[in-house]
């Protein structure tokens, strides 16, 4: 075995060892908070990023953790490793509603949407919500929009595959939603049967890397997948999310994290 094949395997178990171990969690797991207004995006409101992990003592890991998200995807720190395999997903139309939580747009799932499978591991999908301007960065370049969609598995591990967006031609999901959006007030609006197919990757190509919810509590731990492939979404569309949540703040997203040693893979199939 040649040393790139050696380092490329070694790399492959570790991101295994990372995936699954249990050290990466908090004694108590937890999703994303549901109400939003505790918190801010502005540093001088006394309430934005940077104090975030003082805020309530359950958050501290926000300012202390070593494996916060979101990062920036620097190509000269990526590690291409084939080895990772596609994204397998499997979803299906379900219940769904449509509510702000006070900084995004959530579209919640009340019934089974199906899963993906991440190294044997199934996550049901249970969420997905938008930050804008993105908050994953590409050589340190920010989009205009970041979609997360939230997956958690059986025993509360957590992964979420981020889709960036620049501007351009209307996306799928929210022409479908867009009407909805625009109308939505305080109270939750019934979505009847989504399907999460209507989420399109346009590619099959993947950052993956070990990190953190991009909110409060700020749990690490989580298996990151950010599409390569950089969506369009219109003016319109990132102006409605941010509109809809009438916040008084002009975006929505958290400063990009230090890495600390954390390796980044890219999947690419192959040649």
């Amino acid at each position: 075995m040649t040393s790139l094949s050696l380092s490329k395997s070694l790399s492959f178990l570790l991101l295994l060892i990372l995936c699954s171990s249990p050290v990466l969690h908090a004694d108590d797991p937890k999703e994303e908070v549901d109400d939003e207004h505790q918190f801010t995006y502005e540093e001088k409101s006394g309430k934005g990023p940077k104090r975030w992990g003082k805020l309530k003592a359950e958050w501290k890991v926000c300012n202390t953790g070593k494996l916060q998200s979101p990062i920036d995807l620097l190509h000269e720190r990526v590690q291409v490793l084939p080895d990772l395999g596609k994204l397998k997903r499997d979803y299906k139309p379900a219940p769904a509603i449509l509510k702000s939580r006070g900084h995004d747009i959530m579209v919640h799932w009340k019934g089974y949407a199906g899963q993906i499978n991440i190294n044997g591991t199934y996550y049901k999908l249970l969420q997905c919500h938008w930050h804008s301007p993105s908050e994953h960065t590409i050589n340190e370049k920010r989009f205009d929009l970041e979609l997360h969609v939230v997956h958690q598995a059986h025993d509360g591990r957590v992964a979420v595959i981020g889709i960036l967006y620049k501007l351009g031609r209307p996306d799928p999901l929210l022409s479908k939603l867009l009407p909805l959006i625009k109308s939505l007030g305080e109270e939750e609006r019934d979505l009847g049967i989504l399907n999460p197919g209507d989420i399109k990757f346009g590619s099959r190509k993947y950052y993956r890397y070990i990190g953190s919810l991009t909110i409060p509590p700020c749990t690490e731990g989580v298996t990151w997948t950010v599409v390569k492939k950089v969506r369009t979404a219109s003016r319109e569309q990132v102006r409605a999310l941010r509109d809809a949540v009438n916040d008084g703040f002009e975006e929505n997203s958290r400063p990009t994290q230090g890495l600390d040693g954390r390796p980044i893979w890219l999947y690419t199939k192959r040649p």
